[in-house]
């Protein structure tokens, strides 16, 4: 181990949380500073505000060994730091528009607490040209150079962020001054992963480029899975042989489905398409993902009409809510859309999840939460899968068959494909199968 730095991260949600408990992992002093006084206090007893593998034991150890503390007290937080990480998990409006109101009230308000050769390292995304602005607005506030902005951004994965912090298969780094390059370079080193050096807009533009490579991987999938259904070809074997060619990939981002949600892809490809049109230049392809994916969670309303005629006065069961399995957050998930959708059209859901923050919803839910699978199923014209959690592949499937009114099962995730379903009775329907 190298030198321990003071390390400040500010906004302590999914993205904070994490950088926090890592960063005091690798033997740095790290203080967390976020203005909920009901995250600070839940951090500081090792208790994240969303749901993480591993997340709470790296918390615990690290807050016992002393290298870590959580405050709402920015001040403090910021003016012994060497390095101060801005992660704040930015909002995204339900036009998958960023807001980012918060970032630029905190960015102003830790300039000038700033120490004078403090580098400041934004993991939030920001649209291009944002870090650039932020670094002349922050040297001219202070009336000197020392201060640097660095933008390296999150590479996270929902139920696999330690292990893709720690032990990430690349570091991108915008930066513009070789002083800060070096110590940066030091920082990271630890991690010993390859650093890709680049200027500030070139580093923010791989992030939108790289979610926008995989929400185009997912709606060309979801594409390939119709032509598959009306063929009669199967998208699970037209997968595997995508991924065994060396050009694609085994770990290609090509899952058919109900669509990608979360706002995360969506939202860089807004930022694309806004950089386009500020700059005269079309967007085709951007512009048609977008609505492939708009269509997608419509398919579960339009297969169960096509089954029975409509929907209106049945029970429909729905097991899983997140928008992706290994987290509690509800943020912008399919499965309420769809359930939204059902409901409209007249049907009683149930739902169940083994993590979701039902806490996160405001208003009607629209749905009655079940404690089980079994209740989720009871008397239900249809299960649908909408979340990939394992253990759902785990169930007892004759129960399941035995309370359903109709042993229909629609896996929007193709999870239970393997399970032989048909054979036990169910009429199982995948997706693009």
């Amino acid at each position: 181990m190298g030198r321990s730095d003071r390390i400040c991260v500010v906004g302590l949600w999914h993205l904070g949380s994490v950088i926090s408990a890592s960063w005091a992992d690798l033997g740095h002093s790290v203080v967390g500073f976020d203005g909920s006084q009901s995250v600070v206090e839940g951090l500081a007893g090792a208790s994240a505000p969303l749901v993480e593998p591993g997340l709470n034991e790296l918390l615990g150890a690290n807050i016992a060994r002393g290298r870590l503390s959580f405050t709402t007290d920015l001040v403090a937080a910021v003016s012994a730091a060497d390095f101060v990480f801005v992660a704040y998990d930015t909002p995204v409006d339900a036009n998958d528009q960023l807001d980012l109101a918060s970032l630029e009230c905190t960015v102003a308000r830790l300039t000038s607490h700033l120490k004078a050769d403090a580098i400041v390292v934004v993991s939030s995304q920001v649209p291009i040209g944002t870090c650039s602005r932020w670094r002349t607005e922050v040297r001219e506030r202070r009336g000197r150079p020392g201060v640097d902005i660095a933008y390296s951004p999150e590479n996270l994965r929902l139920g696999e962020a330690i292990q893709c912090y720690l032990h990430p298969e690349r570091v991108v780094l915008g930066v513009e001054t070789e002083p800060a390059r070096e110590r940066l370079r030091t920082l990271f080193a630890p991690m010993e992963a390859p650093l890709l050096e680049m200027s500030l807009a070139s580093a923010e533009m791989t992030k939108h480029a790289l979610n926008s490579f995989l929400a185009t991987s997912v709606s060309f999938v979801n594409e390939i899975a119709d032509l598959c259904e009306r063929t009669g070809a199967d998208v699970l074997s037209v997968v595997g042989a995508l991924k065994a060619d060396p050009r694609v990939g085994a770990r290609a981002f090509l899952s058919p489905g109900f669509g990608f949600a979360g706002g995360t892809l969506a939202r860089d490809i807004q930022i694309l398409r806004g950089v386009a049109g500020a700059a005269n230049c079309d967007t085709p392809l951007l512009d048609n993902v977008l609505k492939v994916n708009r269509g997608r969670p419509g398919l579960v309303l339009r297969r169960l009409t096509e089954r029975y005629g409509g929907v209106a006065g049945l029970a429909i069961g729905v097991l899983g809510l997140t928008y992706k399995a290994g987290t509690s957050t509800l943020r912008r998930s399919v499965a309420l859309e769809i359930i939204r959708m059902l409901e409209q059209a007249g049907a009683c859901v149930r739902a169940f999840d083994p993590k979701a923050d039902l806490a996160e919803l405001e208003g009607p839910k629209g749905f009655e939460p079940v404690a089980s699978a079994y209740e989720a199923a009871r008397g239900a014209s249809a299960l649908v899968i909408l979340t990939e959690w394992p253990e759902f592949k785990e169930l007892d499937f004759d129960r399941i068959r035995s309370v359903m009114k109709q042993p229909l099962i629609l896996d929007g995730k193709n999870l239970l494909a393997d399970l032989c379903l048909g054979a036990c009775g169910f009429d199982y329907l995948g997706v693009g199968r």
